[in-house]
């Protein structure tokens, strides 16, 4: 995970600033670990050849009301290859036939257009865009919104 975590390209397009030690791997791990703890948070490893080179997870669920949200990461070596929207798709089905969700969201950062791409052909229909949303490395950001529902699953 810190290969790809300590890339700065990468780590451009997510929330979190990239990796400069070890220890601050360990941390994040943690950090995931207790949201899977807590049971609002599922996250399951890419692997590719027997060698971890993302993760893609519900970084936030509620069964209550039925939705989740998706995140990923992967490492820039494996970019543009169908990797993620593979991952994508799966833990789509995964959501909708075994967790009984009605709503899957994911949001990207106005210029990520490899993570829109993945949205797009992972099924999810282009919400719009929810201005300044997030404040991330010190800029109030606008991102994308997609999401896909049940009905859109299962008519497609």
């Amino acid at each position: 995970m810190f290969n790809y975590a300590s890339n700065e390209n990468v780590a451009r397009y997510v929330t979190w600033e990239s990796h400069k030690s070890l220890d601050a791997t360990k941390e994040f791990i943690e950090l995931i670990l207790n949201g899977y703890k807590q049971g609002n948070h599922l996250l399951w490893g890419i692997e590719y050849e027997q060698k971890l080179i993302g993760t893609i997870d519900f970084v936030s669920i509620n069964l209550t009301h039925k939705f989740a949200e998706i995140g990923y990461v992967l490492s820039e070596a494996y970019w543009n290859k169908g990797i993620t929207t593979e991952a994508a798709k799966k833990l789509i089905d995964f959501g909708f036939n075994e967790l009984g969700l009605v709503r899957i969201q994911a949001r990207c950062f106005e210029e990520n257009i490899g993570s829109q791409k993945v949205m797009e052909k992972s099924g999810m229909l282009f919400e719009g865009i929810l201005r300044k949303s997030m404040f991330v490395k010190g800029n109030h950001q606008n991102v994308k919104m997609y999401a896909i529902t049940d009905d859109d699953y299962t008519n497609s």
